[in-house]
Parts: structure tokens; C-alpha cells; sequence
């Protein structure tokens, strides 16, 4: 089979496309004949260095991707040959506090496909039958695999972190990216006035279309007083975060009194002002959030179905052309997910 593998770190250098053998499933697991996988930051983290992740060269790449299921044990009642589903990226042990309670996604053993172990970009992958979840009839493949990393995302920082409400007002940071843009349609499917912010006229432009209510351009206007004058001086309810560095800030000051901030990412910086005056004196609740559950997975994909949601998708690419799909993500030049087809 093929599969795009990391051999070291750095640039696209150590990023290769090779011919090996198809996984063996292990009892409990579906081997899946995958058809697509999409791109993540994290891709590039893990090429760039995947420092602070513990994982062995060669690995495979790929946070999330969808396909057939080509074997299962023969006791398995959930899942059948031929079956379309797309993959829940986190195995859990099931043992530990978090898992008990039911926040494997707090698992202190938890690891990620494509970051502590072989990914998706790969023809085929076997991984526990609990990671494999039915695609919706009229969910392509391609659709089925971008909701995993983003969406899920999204849902778990709108929905179960900061409890948003119909009628409130979200700011979402670097739109254009793949959670930001979730973030979006998720936030005008239930009703949020919504806030969004570029350097790049054209993803404004686009964002408009989708139904984005206010539009900064970051390049040229200061978002929090922009945000600020929108609202006659009061603020937003929720603020949705994945930059840090010189947005943290802008974020912070964008806030209504009491208002959330969740933040999943820190692609500008890790290490922004603190600026705990403003947090303690506004009481303002600031939360990390990363993925999801499987049962919020599960909860999305029934919210997909109810409102015929479908991501944004760029591009399409295929294995050949991974450095070029790289290299589209690493410039930030998409508005959507990057795709990459898996199957010749």
C-alpha cells in the first residue's frame, strides 16, 4: 500500500511517499480502506518538530480521514463489511479517572492518529472498532472526513465549553482557517451574531457569503475596538481563539464583563501577556479546549444530518502532490480544508 510518512524533521525533505504493507487489524480493531484524509496544522507541527509528542520514525501522517470497512472480527455487531465510516482520531485506554467519567478526551493516556501513532494518510488503517463511526447517507467521504478535526473542534469549544446561547455574539479569530470556518457555520446554524477577522480581504469577502455578520480586516483595523464600536461599547459573549501571540490581547479586550474565551491553538505564539487585571477585574472565564468525545462526535454528526451542514473544502490533492498540499496549509493560503485523496 501507499502512505505518506515523516522520516525526520524539518521541511518537506523529510515528508516521503512509499510503498509498504498493508497493517494487520488486531482483534477488536476495522481495517479500513481509506479513501480520503484532510490536513492540520498539526501535520506541520509534526514534520516541522513534534516536540513535546512522543512518537517514533517513520510515522505516518494524518489526523483524520474516511473510508470502508474492509474487515472486523466476526462477533463485531456495530460495524460490517463495507460499511462507509469516518475515523475518531483519539484511542483511549478506558481505564484512567478521565475515562471512567467519561472525558476520554482528558485521557492521560490518550493518543492521536498521525501524532503518537501511525495516521491516516495511508490506503489502509486499522484502528479500534469504537474509532470507526458511520457516515450519514449523503455525506461524501471527503465531508465525513473534514468534520472530524475541525468541527468536533469547534463543537466542543461553542457547545460544551462555553455554553453559547441563541442571540449572543461570538468574535472568531483567522477566519479562513479550518476551525474558525466550523466554528462559523456551526455558530449561524443556533442563532450567534457572529464576529469574524482576516488580513485577507478576499477570505472576509467569503466569510461574508457564508453569513458572517461583521467582517474586520486585521490588517488594517484594531479588532477589539472595532468589535468595541459594533456593540456600542459592551463587547461580545464568547470569543473563539486559536492564534495567540498579538491576537491574545485584542481577544481579551473584545469581551463583554463575564464573557468566555476558548482557546485550542497557538499558531502566533504560546506565551502572550497574561493580562490578569483585565481577567480577574472583568471576571472573565478563560478555557482550553482540544477535539472532543466521541459522544459529542457522535452528537455533530446527528447535528450534521439534521441541518445538512457541509464544511468548506479548498482543494483537493493526491498523495503525489502532499508538498504541495503542505505547502498550501503552511502559507495559510486556503479557505477550507485541504483534501488528499488516498485511492489511485
Amino acid at each position: 500500500m501507499k502512505s505518506i510518512v515523516i522520516t525526520g524533521h524539518g521541511g518537506n525533505e523529510v515528508v516521503s511517499l512509499i510503498q509498504g504493507e498493508k497493517p494487520l487489524r488486531q482483534p477488536g480493531h476495522a481495517l479500513v480502506r481509506m479513501q480520503v484524509a484532510t490536513l492540520n496544522r498539526v501535520d506541520l507541527y509534526m514534520r516541522n518538530s513534534g516536540a513535546g509528542i512522543t512518537h517514533k520514525l517513520p510515522q505516518v501522517m494524518g489526523i483524520d480521514g474516511a473510508g470502508i470497512v474492509e474487515e472486523v472480527d466476526a462477533s463485531e455487531t456495530d460495524l460490517t463489511v463495507g460499511q462507509r465510516v469516518t475515523l475518531y482520531p483519539a484511542v483511549m485506554c478506558g481505564r484512567c479517572e478521565f475515562c471512567q467519567r467519561g472525558e476520554g478526551v482528558l485521557c492521560n493516556k490518550i493518543q492521536y492518529l498521525g501524532e503518537h501513532r501511525d495516521g491516516t494518510m495511508a490506503q489502509w488503517v486499522s484502528v479500534p472498532v469504537q474509532n470507526a463511526l458511520a457516515i450519514p447517507d449523503g455525506l461524501s467521504f471527503t465531508d465525513a472526513a473534514a468534520l472530524c478535526g475541525n468541527h468536533l473542534t469547534a463543537w466542543r469549544m461553542l457547545f460544551t465549553k462555553a455554553r453559547v446561547q441563541p442571540g449572543e455574539s461570538v468574535l472568531i479569530f483567522g477566519i479562513g482557517g479550518g476551525v474558525s470556518l466550523a466554528a462559523l457555520q456551526l455558530a449561524k446554524l443556533v442563532g450567534l451574531t457572529t464576529f469574524v477577522t482576516s488580513r485577507s480581504a478576499d477570505k472576509l469577502s467569503r466569510a461574508a457569503a457564508l453569513g458572517a455578520d461583521h467582517c474586520i480586516d486585521s490588517s488594517r483595523q484594531d479588532v477589539a475596538k472595532t468589535v468595541l464600536a459594533l456593540t456600542q461599547g459592551r463587547g461580545v459573549d464568547v470569543v473563539i481563539e486559536n492564534i495567540g501571540g498579538d491576537t491574545w490581547p485584542q481577544a481579551m479586550k473584545s469581551l463583554v464583563r463575564g464573557g468566555r474565551l476558548v482557546t485550542c491553538g497557538a499558531t502566533a505564539g504560546d506565551q502572550p501577556p497574561a493580562d490578569l487585571r483585565r481577567i480577574f477585574i472583568r471576571q472573565l472565564q478563560i478555557m482550553g479546549s482540544t477535539l472532543g468525545d466521541l459522544s459529542e462526535f457522535r452528537q455533530l454528526i446527528a447535528f450534521v444530518q439534521k441541518t445538512g451542514l457541509r464544511p468548506v473544502i479548498d482543494s483537493t490533492y493526491p498523495m503525489e502532490q502532499i508538498h504541495t498540499a503542505l505547502d498550501r496549509l503552511e502559507a495559510g493560503e486556503q479557505f477550507g480544508k485541504v483534501v488528499l485523496s488516498l485511492q489511485d
